[in-house]
């Protein structure tokens, strides 16, 4: 679910980058070597509240309602070197807050339990070298991110290539990220000796196991010019994790009360943790197609297919058009509608058989449907946001989200730009 909320608000980031027909590229073959200069400054803020009652940390009922306050900040700058060959340095910082009342269910007994509100920082550093006149560009991004029951170091690299007409952009990128996580487990389910994992809770002394999560994934995007109005590109995306990829504070009941003759809800001994295998394979495939119907509208439509070896398999539509209303002020109403077919692993709340070998009551995994919709608006003075000139951007973007087993989220999210 986390990982939903992070594409949801930084769906703001990437929804205007617009790549007109046949660009234009500055001849720097003769450029002397620069001093580093400010190129841009963003900062997004994101606001979500979610609320449901399919909750994971409780067995597949219970409140799902959560809040989570993201904000990000980037700082760009560029030098051209004595080969007159573009050095670009991003630096990017990210701090995250939420609140779940869901995860305070992984121990009740406690003030405040593990899990029931954290920090997510995450700081990242990419640099790129590219050619002007060329347009093709090499770079790496190191990253790390930190919460309280988790690390993760990554590691990646981008790869740029463009036709000599300008036309045709091949884009590749390999990334790796390696965690940590702290094994936390449900009250009632802990040994006597295992520790609660938070870090607030005097009691949680003792020892608590950690596993590994390892993820690699690679991206291949072709983009191709068709025409001066429309534009086209797939994107492939396979990836593989490996580790831990349970959350083992996760409760699941069975259905049988192969224990004492008493019900799962009364019953701990028909209560396990959520088991899934240790190994993923994802493959995303998506098309998209950019038309410039003309100074005013553009219309930008995205299907994505995925499947991975757990047996979901997911159809994403979206369609977003852009207006421009002025010359500086434009709104894009948008809608993305998926439907996936859920995991062989996935049953409700007391319908799994304690013969399975792998189970979970997660609802992320289940057959649903699910619709997001809102609209985002750009100003763009060409004096400046507010009469400041550096001030170059402010987009505004609001969105709600159903899904068919009831939950529902709103985010509003708050992008800068100063140049």
């Amino acid at each position: 679910m986390y990982l939903c909320i992070a594409a949801l608000y930084l769906g703001i980031v990437v929804s205007h980058a617009q790549t007109r027909p046949q660009a234009t590229f500055k001849d720097s073959s003769n450029y002397e070597a620069r001093k580093l200069k400010l190129d841009e400054i963003n900062v997004v803020s994101a606001y979500y509240h979610q609320d449901g009652n399919n909750s994971a940390v409780t067995g597949g009922i219970g409140t799902e309602k959560l809040t989570d306050f993201a904000n990000t900040f980037d700082l760009q700058m560029s030098k051209y070197g004595a080969s007159g060959k573009k050095h670009t340095f991003l630096f990017e910082l990210g701090v995250d807050h939420y609140t779940s009342a869901s995860s305070d269910k992984i121990d009740p007994y406690t003030v405040s339990s593990a899990s029931m509100q954290d920090t997510r920082i995450y700081p990242s550093f990419n640099w790129t070298m590219s050619n002007d006149k060329t347009g093709n560009a090499f770079g790496l991004t190191g990253s790390y991110s930190r919460e309280y029951d988790y690390q993760s170091f990554g590691a990646a690299i981008n790869l740029t290539r463009l036709s000599k007409d300008k036309n045709t952009q091949f884009d590749f990128k390999a990334q790796a990220f390696f965690d940590t996580w702290k094994v936390i487990l449900p009250v009632e389910l802990r040994p006597a000796d295992y520790g609660s994992g938070s870090e607030s809770d005097d009691r949680g002394s003792g020892t608590i196991n950690h596993k590994p999560r390892n993820s690699f994934s690679t991206l291949f995007s072709l983009s191709q010019v068709i025409s001066t109005r429309l534009q086209a590109a797939i994107i492939i995306e396979p990836s593989y994790q490996k580790g831990l990829l349970a959350t083992q504070y996760q409760r699941v009941y069975f259905n049988s009360n192969f224990a004492t003759g008493v019900g799962p809800a009364n019953n701990i001994f028909n209560e396990r943790v959520e088991i899934l295998p240790g190994s993923r394979y994802k493959l995303p495939i998506a098309v998209r197609l950019n038309y410039f119907l003309d100074d005013r509208f553009i219309i930008r439509a995205f299907y994505r297919y995925y499947t991975d070896n757990w047996g979901i398999r997911a159809n994403t539509a979206e369609l977003e058009v852009p207006v421009k209303l002025t010359s500086f002020v434009s709104v894009s109403p948008y809608y993305r509608f998926t439907d996936q077919q859920g995991t062989r692993y996935f049953a409700p709340y007391g319908q799994h058989s304690p013969e399975e070998k792998y189970y979970t009551s997660d609802y992320d995994l289940s057959s649903l449907s699910s619709n997001f919709f809102g609209a985002n608006i750009r100003l763009s003075p060409p004096k400046g946001v507010f009469g400041w000139q550096h001030f170059s951007s402010l987009e505004i973007r609001a969105g709600h989200y159903t899904r068919s087993n009831g939950l529902n989220s709103n985010i509003v999210t708050l992008a800068m730009k100063i140049k």
